[in-house]
């Protein structure tokens, strides 16, 4: 077991999240990766904090996660603005691109769980173009309803079995981070949540243009591509994000103020 690190983080309303450079997050993930430890990753944007801010069980989950990247650029510029001058993004197709490119260098592999047959099929050709020594341990699509105790084992030992030191999970969020949870100790990898890479990678939805991403307008990119499953989302989260983050900044700065007037008087 390689020895736990301390990773620092920077609050965003009330969530940890991790406070380091891109690359030394992925250097991270792959540390933990070849010592075969049972890690949790959590990708978050405005999204899963809103998530957690209305849902407590689940808060634990982000609490308790062993990192929590900075996916969306709200959130990278909310780090900026507390002191994390440096933060850059760290994406999940970023980190799923990256972090398969390290794989197969170290030879480490890896596992997929959820997503469709046919998602999956396509992503496992171009991961061959792409990765071609890239060591895929296996690929499942499991069930929309709750795996039975019996199913659940088989896919923990398949997992565990295959020698996979990183496994990938889509099944949309809040769900695969509350799955990843749950087989934390369980499951011998780094398990990360990436639920929305699975269908671009794979060549059915398209990621925006870095200048949109850049912009911090990914979100109205995807909205274009899927207004009816996301228009509720974003008119429910978006709003009370602002509100809340511009709460916090406002009460730092005061914090700052009083911080500052104590110090020269």
């Amino acid at each position: 077991m390689v020895a736990d690190m301390f990773l620092p983080t920077q609050k965003v309303l009330d969530f940890p999240i991790t406070a380091l450079r891109f690359e030394d997050q992925i250097q991270t993930i792959i540390q933990w990766a070849i010592a075969r430890e049972s890690r949790s990753v959590c990708v978050a944007n405005v999204h899963m904090l809103m998530e957690a801010h209305w849902n407590p069980d689940f808060a634990d989950v982000l609490q308790n996660s062993d990192m929590v990247t900075p996916d969306g650029m709200p959130l990278v510029w909310m780090m900026r603005r507390m002191g994390s001058r440096y933060q850059d993004r760290v994406a999940g197709m970023d980190i799923f691109v990256k972090t398969c490119q390290y794989a197969q260098t170290h030879n480490l592999s890896v596992f997929f769980v959820g997503s469709q047959t046919e998602i999956l099929a396509k992503m496992q050709a171009r991961l061959g173009q792409e990765f071609p020594k890239l060591k895929i341990a296996g690929m499942e699509p499991i069930p929309f309803r709750p795996l039975t105790e019996t199913e659940d084992e088989i896919l923990v030992n398949k997992i565990n079995s295959s020698g996979a030191g990183i496994v990938w999970v889509s099944l949309g969020c809040p769900k695969q981070e509350k799955w990843i949870a749950q087989h934390k100790g369980k499951i011998r990898s780094v398990m990360i949540g990436v639920g929305g890479v699975f269908p671009v990678y794979a060549g059915i939805q398209k990621r925006a243009p870095r200048i949109i991403r850049d912009l911090g307008l990914e979100w109205l990119y995807r909205w274009i591509q899927e207004p009816r499953r996301l228009w509720r989302r974003y008119a429910t989260t978006i709003p009370v994000f602002i509100w809340l983050a511009a709460k916090q900044l406002l009460l730092s700065s005061r914090i700052a103020g009083v911080f500052l007037n104590t110090t020269v008087e």
